[in-house]
């Protein structure tokens, strides 16, 4: 049964970052009028009532409320999204829905400068809904989860979000082989059993999608294998290897094995690995005792720490080029606090840039953004945030004694990690369009967010 406050019930931040809920009288007076007969009806569901609202989108006279009632609808479906992506991975990945909401229930947007307008993440669906390549709430799901600071900010804390099925389909064995022997370091012999596992799923799994296809369909989500395939494919094991393997055992090496192919995805993709050098907590000189759990609890707080400490180093370097600029006769400061937003956030060129702030040469931009600089700016007093955080930290795990030596260790090993972390914003900003956002523009962006004009 339809709960119907949905469609008039606004799910959105406050100015303090709370959630809110904000009833919409408009939305709520409309929806009430146009869908009370359908609502007394036992089987009415969303998708008849989102089908009317998309198509009064187009009527010019309740084309506004229309739209109104979808936000609303979309806010709601965002906060589910959040919420079940709490109950799944935030216990064990230390993150929550508040974290999540941050990133995603943006529906406040700044206002227009020149020909620069935001766009709420509700908006984007709105304009990119096709009716005809699938659901509206199965669309809401895909955009909320392939946004891009959401990802990075998952990332950070060890989510992948694909299933281990689409992961296997699209691994192939040349790729499989490299990962398990450079990564993972597996044996020879290990390496040979999953090349030979993953053959098997290719074998009857792949092929499976690929008939689908021909057929006309567009293979959708990768689903888990069903019955007659997991039969299949222990008897093509079985023919390859002599081995059989009970269906039950065929799932877990399955499993097993997309589970590896997930760490190295989240490890090239800016996530923290246990294969980072700080990872290593032997060489942190951390006491043995209890150590499993104590380098849970140390990565742990770590982790947050790390993006606590460049989310810091972020602000207070923007904080001073501001005030610098606000001391200019060339540039202001709103030039450069939206110039460096759409060159991070929108993935602007500079000559695009300078037709939207106000300036007549890209090379003026350049000289405004001074994005190497800004860099070190941001390395140095990240550096300085985590030295200080790891150090105390440290105090709490390691004999007192050897600290003069381990604070060398800790210094190398930080630096090391900024540096990739720096490393990768350099690269993203000599591509146009990157595959995926560097973990430096994710929360650039997300504190742009909150800093530009309303």
């Amino acid at each position: 049964m339809v709960v119907a406050s949905k469609y008039w019930k606004l799910v959105r931040l406050d100015a303090t970052g709370r959630r809110k809920v904000e009833e919409i009288e408009s939305a709520k007076a409309f929806f009430q009028s146009q869908f009370s007969a359908l609502l007394s009806l036992a089987e009415m569901d969303d998708g008849t009532i989102q089908n009317r609202l998309l198509h009064l989108l187009h009527e010019s006279d309740r084309s506004a409320v229309a739209e109104s009632c979808l936000r609303c609808f979309i806010s709601n479906k965002i906060e589910q999204i959040c919420i079940q992506l709490e109950e799944l991975f935030g216990k064990n990945h230390g993150f929550t829905r508040c974290d999540l909401f941050s990133f995603v229930l943006d529906e406040v947007s700044p206002k227009q400068i020149k020909n620069f307008q935001y766009k709420s993440l509700a908006t984007e669906i709105l304009e990119t809904f096709d009716c005809h390549k699938g659901s509206f709430n199965s669309w809401i799901a895909k955009l909320v989860k392939h946004h891009r600071e959401l990802n990075a900010f998952l990332l950070q804390h060890g989510v992948y979000l694909v299933s281990d099925w689409a992961i296997l389909n699209d691994t192939n064995i040349k790729q499989l082989q490299r990962i398990f022997s450079e990564f993972h370091h597996l044996t020879p012999g290990e390496i040979q059993q999953f090349s030979l596992l993953l053959e098997t799923y290719h074998a009857v799994y792949r092929r499976d999608r690929l008939k689908l296809r021909q057929a006309g369909g567009n293979g959708g989500q990768c689903l888990p294998p069903s019955n007659s395939q997991i039969a299949e494919m222990i008897a093509f094991f079985r023919a390859k290897s002599g081995i059989q393997l009970p269906a039950e055992k065929m799932m877990n090496q399955l499993r097993e094995m997309a589970d590896k192919l997930r760490e190295y995805r989240i490890y090239i993709r800016g996530g923290m690995a246990k294969t980072e050098p700080l990872y290593n907590i032997d060489n942190l000189g951390l006491e043995s005792n209890s150590q499993e759990e104590e380098e849970i609890e140390f990565l742990t707080g770590y982790r947050t720490a790390f993006r606590n400490c460049l989310d810091t180093g972020l602000e207070s370097a923007i904080s001073d080029r501001l005030k610098r600029h606000s001391r200019q006769k060339n540039y202001s400061s709103e030039q450069f606090i939206f110039g460096i937003h759409l060159f991070h956030c929108q993935q602007l060129s500079m000559s695009e840039i300078a037709d939207l702030i106000g300036l007549e040469y890209q090379y003026q931009v350049s000289r405004l953004l001074k994005l190497k600089e800004f860099r070190a700016d941001v390395r140095q007093r990240m550096l300085k945030c985590l030295h200080d955080y790891v150090l105390q930290q440290a105090t709490a795990y390691t004999n007192p004694d050897i600290l003069p030596q381990l604070e060398q260790k800790i210094e190398v090993a930080l630096d090391e990690q900024i540096t990739q972390l720096m490393n990768e914003a350099e690269a993203e900003a000599y591509n146009p369009n990157p595959r995926q956002q560097s973990l430096f523009s994710a929360r650039l962006c997300h504190y742009l967010k909150q800093v530009l004009p309303k």
